[in-house]
């Protein structure tokens, strides 16, 4: 009986002993010493029985703490060995693949801050970027005085005048876009064209005063507008400002008329030549309409490029201040060869112009009363076009 006690006791203790060594944390080995002495080999005494029923537990696995490194204890000696650390062991901060790359062989335009500062994420004075930005208007009108000299005028849609002048104007710019003027012009160069010449020349006929009325000089008074400005760069390194303007205004202008053309005279056996006649036929209303460009270089000179419409009423009722009435009792008493002294004539009219004799031609100037009499005898209403280009330059004040 005894052995089979000793049986029962042995297998009631293993699974004890088992979950006491799978509680207990593993320790590593003993390094070997001197002192060390090797394991037991297990008992041969031991009963087989038992070497048949010992199992090994199943290891649980145990959860062990993280251990936490300690922070090493700062010196004195470090916080003077990272204050002459130098800043390149910081890591570099890692750069845009689109990022512009200065030219090595060309210095930077400037090397101030402020003037490289990033407009919109384009860098400025990079010679890889063009930035292209919307300015402020350079220099303001409002307030200023103008004074604007063309000194061409020429007359572009002349089938039967033509006229070349020069012009001057004054403009007052109230607004930044609104602006008064006063304007004169003086056409040192106004005569039928070539056109309406050879009509005299080789049929005798010319054409209406309607369409070949002369002006000789202007002065008109409006407004001026600029509706749009802007400005534009050349030479890529100057900025030049640029506006349209369009004016429109009235006055008055002094107009004449063809009488006869240049002729030979011949008296005596002897030819002279005979200047052109042009008759005086009075004041006309004035109007003018016109538009064009104006560029400002600097803050006080300008160049203005513009187009100007004179329009003026074409109707001829007196030449020399005479009217039909005068040109008919002057005929009467030429046919008649009588003086002029005694005719009832209107008090503008000048009789001068028709009577005597020009010593250095002897042209008789009473052979121009007929064509006078002509341009009177069928007035018209209509008003004519004179479309001029004008080429200037204006001072700012």
């Amino acid at each position: 009986m005894r052995p089979f006690r000793s049986i029962a006791l042995l297998v009631a203790a293993v699974p004890a002993l088992a979950f006491a060594q799978g509680a207990s944390p593993a320790q590593p080995p003993a390094a070997p010493g001197p002192d060390a002495t090797a394991p037991a080999p297990p008992s041969p005494a031991e009963p087989p029985e038992r070497q048949r029923t010992e199992r090994d537990a199943p290891a649980v696995p145990q959860s062990q703490p993280e251990a936490t490194p300690s922070a090493p204890a700062v010196t004195e000696e470090d916080d003077a060995d990272r204050a002459q650390a130098p800043a390149a062991q910081a890591p570099a901060a890692t750069q845009p693949t689109d990022a512009p790359v200065l030219d090595t062989h060309e210095a930077p335009r400037t090397t101030d801050a402020q003037q490289q500062r990033l407009v919109n994420g384009a860098p400025l004075y990079n010679p890889n970027v063009n930035v292209h930005i919307v300015q402020k208007k350079r220099f303001a009108d409002e307030g200023k005085h103008e004074l604007v000299l063309y000194p061409a005028a020429v007359q572009v849609n002349g089938k039967f005048t033509n006229h070349v002048g020069t012009a001057l104007s004054y403009v007052y710019h109230l607004q930044e876009n609104f602006a008064l003027q006063v304007g004169g012009q003086y056409n040192w160069y106004s005569d039928e064209s070539d056109f309406n010449l050879e009509l005299i020349d080789k049929v005798r006929e010319q054409a209406q005063a309607a369409s070949s009325l002369l002006l000789q000089w202007g002065a008109h008074a409006g407004v001026e507008v600029t509706p749009l400005y802007g400005k534009f760069a050349f030479f890529n390194n100057s900025l030049a400002q640029f506006s349209v303007v369009l004016s429109g205004g009235a006055g008055i202008g002094k107009t004449r008329h063809l009488i006869r053309p240049e002729v030979a005279n011949e008296v005596d056996g002897q030819t002279y030549q005979v200047p052109a006649r042009f008759g005086d036929t009075g004041n006309k209303f004035l109007g003018e309409v016109g538009g064009g460009f104006r560029v400002q270089f600097g803050e006080h000179y300008a160049l203005r490029l513009e187009v100007r419409d004179l329009i003026y009423t074409a109707r001829v009722d007196r030449v020399d201040g005479c009217n039909l009435a005068d040109f008919e009792a002057l005929e009467a008493a030429r046919a008649a060869n009588q003086p002029f002294d005694g005719l009832n004539l209107s008090g503008g009219c000048k009789v001068s112009k028709f009577d005597g004799v020009d010593p250095k031609t002897k042209k008789n100037y009473r052979e121009d009363i007929i064509l006078g009499r002509d341009l009177v005898a069928e007035p018209s209403s209509d008003v004519l076009n004179n479309v001029s280009f004008y080429a200037g330059f204006s001072v700012l004040f």
